[in-house]
C-alpha cells in the first residue's frame, strides 16, 4: 500500500472511530450500501491503555485504561476492513469496519461523498460550537500601568 493510500486510510478510519455511533449508523444506513461479509474477528470489547505526556511534549506516562470495542471482517471481494471504537458498541464497530473495506475498492468516493464529508462536517461544526462556548468564558487579563510617571 502506497503512502498516500495509508495516510488516507488512517485518516478515514479515525474520523469513523470518533464519529458519534448514531450520526455514523444513520448515515450508513442512508448511503444504502450493502455488503456480504465474513467475520475475521468478531466484535470484542476489551481494554487498551491510555498514555499521556506532560505538557504534550514530556516523558509519556499511562493516563489509564479506556474501553474499546474491535473487529475485523473479510468483503467476498478480498478487501479487508478493521475497527476499534471506544466503547461498548458493536454495531458502531461492524459499521466502522465494512466502510474501511468498502472504501478500498470501487464503492469509495460514493462512500467518501455520502458518509465521510457529512461526518467531518458535522463534526467540525461540533467543535466550533464548542469552541466559542469556551471563548465565553475567556478571561484576558492585563496588567495596567500607575499613573505615577
Amino acid at each position: 500500500m502506497a503512502d498516500a493510500d495509508q495516510t488516507a486510510r488512517k485518516g478515514w478510519m479515525s474520523l469513523l472511530a470518533k464519529a458519534p455511533a448514531a450520526e455514523l449508523k444513520r448515515l450508513w444506513a442512508d448511503a444504502g450500501q450493502e455488503a456480504k461479509f465474513q467475520w475475521l474477528r468478531a466484535p470484542e470489547v476489551g481494554g487498551v491503555m491510555v498514555r499521556g505526556r506532560a505538557g504534550g511534549t514530556g516523558a509519556a506516562f499511562n493516563l489509564g485504561e479506556m474501553t474499546v470495542t474491535r473487529c475485523s471482517l473479510r468483503l467476498e471481494s478480498g478487501a479487508v476492513g478493521h475497527a476499534m471504537v471506544q466503547g461498548r458498541d458493536r454495531d458502531k464497530a461492524e459499521v466502522a469496519a465494512v466502510i474501511d473495506a468498502l472504501m478500498q475498492g470501487e464503492a469509495s468516493e460514493v462512500l467518501r461523498a455520502t458518509v465521510l464529508v457529512p461526518l467531518e462536517a458535522g463534526m467540525v461544526e461540533t467543535a466550533g460550537k464548542r469552541a466559542a462556548k469556551a471563548a465565553q468564558t475567556k478571561v484576558d487579563f492585563f496588567t495596567m500601568v500607575r499613573g505615577e510617571d
